[in-house]
């Protein structure tokens, strides 16, 4: 049955790619939609009351600077809003709010949110009012979603154009990921989880009186107004501690379901959308079809870990797959599914706990995220990281079979060849020797509370590897509400999400500022099943490469051991 759940996601996923990604290279294009008459007064007011040129173009340097200084602003907002919230009138009461918002969790909690990571290091229903809840984080889900959207068209830009100066307008772009994309979507889901039993009110936390006599706190507040967009914007995190675990967020099997799509249809359509801009739609669907075989990979293997009975207990004669950390509701099946689909991009929206997943199970999450969000990926993340690799590819292939290094008609020069390498070492470089210094102090291994020894090791890595790939997810042994880890970590999501950007950005102009060369008997094909391979190959190499030693010192000894 598991299976079957697992191929009828992964036919929709691909089956809507088509459609979507079309109707988004239609919205950026500037051309006709069936929204338009809807949305074109509201952009047009927009336009005027923000000051936008929207005939106006921006070079790639002012368009990234755009995006850092709209992406500072919300930075600061929160940041400021989460310390004076406990002056916020409203819901929860102050006796619940027990996890001080102190100033380091402040600032790494303003820079989860604002780059999508929504890392959270503290529980949503003990540390945050309502409106707080509301007014700063549903905001900058939907805000950095967009301005994270915007980014990946231009970066297509880059390689659609001939001899421009300008990859676009960055306040146009925003506007438009908004008004035509975030905003209706996340309306018409958040109506169907409401449905589906999500809560949406402002009242009181209730006191419920158990059976055994005790009293049960349970938790209230607007909780649908976060949930549908934090899976759509690739931002992840949760109204409440437990993530997409808690009922109140994650009622049933169908609003786990469309959480994952939420997820994973926008990032696979851009695939569609790249093809569509750069006229070679059979480059975007070989992107995406290596996208497919790697989530397919990852699937096989987390399925198969979990599956299978827990070693541990193969003495008592327990049958069955490893339901410890899993919710009824899911299964191994849902389980397993939310658990490779939140790690392949930028949206940790879990619902199990991976601290209780075998060492395979574990190792799966961990190198998606590794990976750099090249399997589907987040709002315009994913797709730039993919074809960044594909630029390294190309630069290889052309090495080996001496052809000229060429990737969709753009020249790669020894410039673009070292923008491209340093976007390939950055993610490496951030995780590796963020994870060394918090095992090599105090501080960080102050944080392992539950485990030690190859599972310690993989639960710092996987916070790093998180907070890099501006997920967001975690291993519920680390404490990482620390001074150390809400530094350390917030320098991993601004390096993953600012770092790769700019850039991602810089290669971008480059390309649109080049003429658009001619296919010829010398030029490697970049469309081709062969290539497609041979991405795939590039992906794995330079994960093995980076990561291997890593990972054999974490997940792949504790598989060992058992």
């Amino acid at each position: 049955m598991r299976w079957l759940e697992y191929i009828v996601f992964l036919v929709l996923v691909v089956g809507l790619a088509q459609p979507v990604g079309i109707y988004l290279a239609r919205v950026f294009e500037g051309k006709w939609t069936f929204l338009d008459p809807l949305f074109r007064p509201f952009e047009l007011l927009l336009h005027r009351m923000m000051g936008v040129r929207s005939r106006h173009e921006m070079s790639a340097r002012r368009y990234t600077q755009c995006f850092l200084l709209f992406s500072a602003a919300g930075t600061v907002g929160l940041f400021v809003l989460l310390l004076a919230q406990r002056s916020i009138p409203g819901g929860p009461s102050a006796r619940y709010l027990t996890t001080p918002m102190t100033w380091d969790l402040a600032v790494n909690t303003a820079i989860s949110f604002s780059t999508t990571t929504t890392w959270q290091a503290y529980g949503g229903e003990t540390t945050l009012r309502y409106w707080t809840q509301l007014v700063g984080l549903v905001s900058q889900n939907f805000l950095a979603g967009a301005a994270g959207l915007a980014l990946g068209i231009a970066f297509i830009r880059g390689f659609a154009r001939e001899r421009s100066p300008t990859v676009g307008n960055f306040w146009v772009d925003l506007i438009r990921a908004l008004l035509w994309v975030l905003l209706p979507v996340a309306l018409v889901g958040s109506v169907l989880l409401m449905w589906q039993g999500v809560p949406l009110n402002m009242a009181p936390y209730t006191e419920a009186h158990t059976v055994e006599g005790g009293v049960q706190t349970i938790a209230q507040g607007p909780v649908d107004a976060l949930e549908f967009i934090k899976n759509l914007g690739t931002n992840g995190g949760g109204f409440f501690n437990a993530n997409g675990a808690h009922p109140y967020e994650n009622p049933t099997p169908l609003t786990n379901f469309l959480g994952m799509l939420a997820i994973a249809v926008l990032p696979a359509s851009l695939a569609i959308t790249f093809g569509e801009i750069t006229q070679r739609p059979r480059a975007g669907w070989i992107l995406l079809a290596v996208m497919v075989v790697l989530f397919i990979g990852g699937l096989v293997v987390c399925d198969v870990a979990e599956a299978a009975t827990p070693p541990q207990l193969a003495g008592f004669h327990v049958t069955g797959g490893n339901m410890e950390g899993k919710e009824v509701r899911f299964g191994i099946g849902g389980s397993v599914l939310a658990a490779v689909v939140t790690s392949n991009g930028a949206t940790g929206s879990y619902n199990s706990m991976h601290g209780s997943y075998q060492p395979a199970g574990v190792l799966v999450p961990l190198v998606n995220m590794l990976l750099g969000e090249v399997i589907f990926g987040g709002l315009g993340t994913g797709l730039a990281g993919m074809v960044m690799t594909a630029l390294v590819a190309v630069f290889l292939g052309g090495l080996m079979i001496g052809r000229t290094p060429e990737y969709l008609g753009k020249k790669i020069t020894a410039a673009e060849t070292r923008f491209a390498v340093l976007y390939a070492l950055l993610t490496p470089k951030v995780i590796l020797v963020l994870t060394a210094l918090a095992l090599s102090m105090n501080a960080g291994r102050a944080g392992l509370v539950t485990n030690g020894g190859a599972r310690g090791f993989t639960e710092v890595l996987f916070a790093y590897a998180s907070s890099m790939a501006n997920n967001g997810q975690n291993m519920a042994g680390l404490n990482a509400n620390s001074v150390f880890y809400n530094v350390t970590t917030a320098i991993a999501m601004l390096a993953g999400r600012y770092g790769l950007a700019a850039l991602a950005m810089a290669l971008a102009g480059r390309f649109a500022a080049q003429r658009r060369w001619p296919t010829t008997m010398g030029t490697l094909p970049s469309d081709s099943v062969m290539f497609g391979v041979l991405l795939l190959g590039t992906i794995l190499l330079v994960g093995a490469l980076s990561f291997l030693p890593a990972l054999a010192l974490g997940p792949i000894a504790e598989a060992l051991q058992r």
